[in-house]
Parts: structure tokens; C-alpha cells; sequence
């Protein structure tokens, strides 16, 4: 059997689950912690473009699931899925999941895996830090 790998993160935002899926979804939010511009917001079968201000060029991005303040599932690579899992653990307190693959075990892959848990990771430092204190840590990061 071929072993398969997953980029995965996940980390407790101290925000309503309401509150932080909107700053998944709606670029507004994206925009202020994550991407430089979107062509819409995250929603089943919506095919956007994002935009980094840290990296050049456009990403395709295909919204494949949305479950309103559970679950929203993208591709931005044609051979991975990214699946992003959100739980209320109290009023206040959204645990946030992410996972990315699966790849088959190469050496460039191995590359892939490293840099996509470290970006997921990320992600939601930042989501943290926005939604918490309102601080902009990819400003300059990169």
C-alpha cells in the first residue's frame, strides 16, 4: 500500500462559529488576513479567483461543498482537496480543522507537505489574530 499524504492544522479561535465561518467565506474578511483579492465569495459550485499580496499571480479556486458553519471543501490544486471542519466547543470558542490531500510519498511531495502544513498553520494564526485581537500578521510577513 502506497502511503498517502495530508497537510493538517487546527486550532481554537476564541469567536462564535458564526463569526468565523463569515471570515472563511466572505472575502471582505479574506482580505484582511489571508488573500489580497477575491472574485467572489466561497460557495458550492462558485469557481473564484484569489489573489495574494505576498505572491504573484491568479489562483483558481473551485468551491466544491459549503455547509454553513460546519464545512467548506475547495480545490486550488487539481490533485488535492482542501476540507476546512468547523465545531462550537462553547459560544465562544470554534475549534477550526484543516486538512489538504492526499499526495502519494515522493520527494517532491514530501516538499509539498511541509509547506502546505506550515501555510495551513498559517492560516490560521492569522485567522486567529484577526478574528481575537484584529492584527494583521501577513502584512509584510512575506
Amino acid at each position: 500500500m502506497m502511503m498517502q499524504l495530508k497537510a493538517e492544522a487546527q486550532l481554537h479561535i476564541q469567536r462564535p462559529i458564526a463569526e468565523v465561518y463569515e471570515a472563511i467565506v466572505n472575502p471582505v474578511h479574506m482580505t484582511q488576513y489571508f488573500i489580497g483579492k477575491s472574485s467572489g465569495k466561497m460557495e458550492t459550485n462558485a469557481k473564484l479567483i484569489w489573489e495574494f499580496s505576498d505572491f504573484p499571480g491568479e489562483f483558481p479556486v473551485e468551491i466544491l461543498e459549503i455547509i454553513p458553519f460546519e464545512k467548506i471543501v475547495f480545490s486550488w490544486d487539481p490533485e488535492t482537496t482542501v476540507t476546512i471542519l468547523l465545531s462550537e466547543k462553547t459560544p465562544t470558542n470554534t475549534h477550526v480543522q484543516i486538512t489538504e490531500g492526499n499526495k502519494t510519498l515522493t520527494e517532491e511531495n514530501i516538499q509539498w507537505l511541509v509547506g502546505n502544513t506550515f501555510g495551513w498553520g498559517n492560516f490560521l494564526d492569522c485567522l486567529k489574530a484577526y478574528l481575537e485581537y484584529g492584527i494583521q500578521l501577513r502584512k509584510g510577513a512575506f
